[in-house]
């Protein structure tokens, strides 16, 4: 089920709140896991079965860390937890993968070897994997609390808002929220204003640009204009699928009374690599600093060792993203990028350059072309047309597929890049903690208001017209 769809907006979701606020206060947390389920198994029941497993598996290996903390079984439990939930992510995620590879390196074809199935990716396994693994080294660590309500630790496993594609959560940090949250009309408002900017952002933008990043990219030896443009218009694709996907995420979770942490902080105009990785899908790069680039040594096991930590954090995030040699590819291109702004000191003097941020920008589409693209051969025929090695302008068999609305739209999202760091406060509701604890949200203006309720009207409208679209990084 999608967020940005009429059976998620007109079924489930008044269903879902109507049933949550009807239910007595300590029954809740039931009857958000159960809604999860539902929104789960809309698409695959079996797989619902895997996502049970999955929260089973990681709940008993927990209480098997904490009953041996502090002994050597408490770091083999933590290891055959861990183990298991990342054999679980390899099968679905890279055995097709390596058959493929395997059936290439010996010139065939998986079916010329007899292997006729191919398994169906789960939505959302990378997330709900990172969740569990992340919760039993929170254990193990002695970071987080074990959690003896199960219904409690399913729920946040499978809380529906961040189910199939983020934002990243840690169990330690949602553990009170599931114990105690606050619920009023001002946060339910400010989190409806939240899912409104995020579906804006899915419907108004990220769909109408898709299908010119999708022509650019399927055309044959791009030239400068053809493959720069599909470039650019994947650059903003995804950044307003994703970027809206976690701020409808925010916004759903605000209207339970949850608060999640942001997931994107206007990572377009970033002046290097590594403030980028700062502002872009800032959950999955605090795991894997946290859960990786620690385990692995950090910077505490000297210069080279800090740096092949670095590149080799980077290279299993490419890989966590597909089992594709572009994805991993596009870890090499971040992580190498990464070790030569650490090895100069760039990425703390990058601030001081003007022309730091247009260098940036650059880099990052120049990966995202390999990110997008079906094949590394592909990309390559991208990148020489990007340094117009295929002509210059865009060729008549092309140029009837650029739309005025792609283009419109395009420019828009552009725009909007620009003008965020100063216009951001103008759409983001403002919460406030207050020295309590709780949380309240500033009034909506009647000029906001009046924004809100023609930017709800215009994603209708958009939603009555199109087809389905799902999230971009449901794929991963």
């Amino acid at each position: 089920m999608v967020f940005s769809s009429e059976t998620f907006l007109f079924l489930f979701l008044p269903i879902f709140l109507a049933a949550y606020y009807l239910t007595p206060p300590k029954w809740r947390n039931l009857t958000l896991l159960l809604e999860s389920y539902l929104f789960y198994g809309w698409w695959r029941f079996d797989f619902l079965m895997l996502l049970c497993a999955n929260t089973l598996w990681a709940y008993v290996f927990s209480i098997l860390v904490e009953k041996y903390q502090g002994t050597p079984k408490a770091k083999l439990f933590v290891a055959i937890g861990v183990t298991g939930h990342l054999l679980v992510l390899g099968v679905f995620k890279y055995l097709n993968f390596f058959i493929d590879s395997f059936a290439s390196l010996w010139g065939t074809t998986p079916d010329a070897l007899g292997i006729h199935w191919q398994l169906l990716l789960p939505i959302g396994i990378s997330f709900y994997v990172f969740h569990s693994i992340s919760y039993l080294v929170d254990v193990y660590r002695g970071d987080a609390k074990v959690s003896r309500n199960i219904i409690d630790f399913a729920a946040f496993l499978a809380l529906f808002p961040q189910l199939v594609a983020g934002p990243i959560l840690r169990y330690k940090d949602l553990a009170p929220q599931f114990e105690h949250r606050e619920h009023s009309w001002e946060l339910f408002n400010a989190g409806w204003q939240r899912f409104l900017i995020g579906l804006s952002m899915k419907v108004l933008i990220a769909d109408p640009v898709a299908p010119l990043a999708d022509a650019m990219f399927s055309a044959p030896n791009p030239t400068v204009v053809e493959s720069w443009l599909g470039a650019l218009a994947y650059s903003m694709q995804l950044y307003f699928d994703f970027a809206g996907y976690s701020a409808m995420a925010i916004g759903l979770a605000l209207m339970i009374g949850f608060r999640f942490a942001e997931n994107f902080n206007m990572p377009y105009i970033s002046r290097s690599i590594t403030e980028f990785w700062r502002r872009w899908h800032i959950s999955l790069s605090t795991w894997l600093r946290t859960y990786l680039y620690i385990s692995l040594g950090g910077n505490r096991k000297g210069t080279v060792r800090t740096y092949i930590n670095l590149f080799l954090v980077m290279l299993l995030g490419g890989l966590w993203h597909g089992a594709a040699f572009t994805f991993i590819l596009w870890g090499v291109w971040h992580g190498g990028i990464l070790v030569v702004e650490r090895l100069t000191g760039y990425d703390k003097t990058a601030q001081n350059y003007w022309w730091s941020l247009p260098l940036c920008f650059v880099a990052v589409v120049l990966g995202w072309v390999m990110f997008r693209a079906p094949d590394v051969g592909h990309a390559f025929q991208m990148y020489a047309g990007m340094f117009g090695f295929n002509g210059i302008g865009i060729r008549p068999e092309v140029a009837w597929m650029v739309s005025r609305e792609a283009m419109t739209m395009l420019a828009v999202a552009i725009a909007i890049t620009i003008a965020e760091p100063k216009m951001r406060h103008l759409w983001e509701p403002q919460i406030t903690v207050n020295a309590d604890g709780t949380a309240s949200a500033a009034a909506t203006s009647l000029v906001k208001a009046g924004a809100l309720s023609a930017l709800a009207i215009f994603c209708l409208m958009r939603l009555a017209e199109q087809t389905y679209s799902p999230f971009l990084y449901f794929q991963f």
